[in-house]
């Protein structure tokens, strides 16, 4: 936000795993390759948004970049957006060695990120969105909302939870990704919703629509992944 308020959250400060540092980054798509085919999922997300060539499109919690490299050879402009500066750099030059030159890398966040460009045609974060509280959430939807063209798409792919079932549904999902990546990835996984804020779907259904956003679909996995794809209305 343009006029930082003395009590504001800092979306800064790292919570769970320390992507600060240059070690960590390396070493974050090693591990979540073993588990996730990280280009497949961001190009069936571009299938499902629409992309195309004249596109404007903003990603929050850009990670190391796979995302927005993917998007970048769809659409016109990119603006990818994280909180991390290991992050950003590790995804810069990963980007210019792949010849990739229409992303542009902007060092903030949900709460942070100023954009002075046109509207956008679409905003996307994977993973992300779960490390603001609940009330902060709302504000970073409000925010999101305004950058957003009249019919522009918003998706949110995250940890989100369905009250029926939720700790044997988390339960669940912390072994599965202990069996899959092994016993670091069981710790960080723990860690998500011992320090995190992923929160119920009741509550993100609410936030998007009081932020404006019509929810065009939404898909909770083992009650507890969820992918909401949403239309800022005209």
């Amino acid at each position: 936000m343009k006029d930082t308020i003395p009590w504001q959250y800092n979306e800064f400060t790292q919570v769970g795993k320390d992507y600060s540092k240059p070690e960590e980054v390396e070493d974050f798509e090693a591990r979540h390759s073993d588990f996730r085919d990280l280009e497949g999922d961001s190009n069936a997300v571009l299938d499902l948004l629409g992309v195309s060539e004249n596109d404007i499109l903003i990603d929050f919690g850009s990670g190391t970049g796979v995302f927005a490299r993917q998007a970048a050879q769809r659409c016109r402009q990119v603006h990818a957006v994280d909180v991390s500066q290991a992050m950003l750099d590790y995804a810069r030059n990963v980007a210019i060695r792949a010849g990739v030159t229409n992303i542009e890398y902007h060092h903030g966040g949900f709460l942070t990120f100023e954009y002075d460009g046109p509207p956008v045609d679409y905003i996307t974060t994977t993973l992300a969105f779960h490390h603001l509280p609940d009330f902060w959430k709302g504000i970073a939807l409000k925010r999101m909302y305004t950058m957003l063209k009249p019919k522009g798409k918003l998706f949110i792919h995250d940890g989100v939870i369905e009250v029926d079932g939720a700790i044997d549904n988390i339960t669940a999902l912390i072994d599965r990704l202990g069996e899959a990546g092994g016993e670091e990835m069981r710790e960080d996984a723990e860690e998500h919703f011992r320090k995190e804020f992923s929160t119920y779907d009741w509550i993100i259904d609410g936030l998007l629509t009081r932020a404006g956003f019509e929810i065009e679909s939404r898909e909770i996995v083992d009650g507890v992944m969820a992918s909401y794809y949403c239309l800022r209305p005209e």
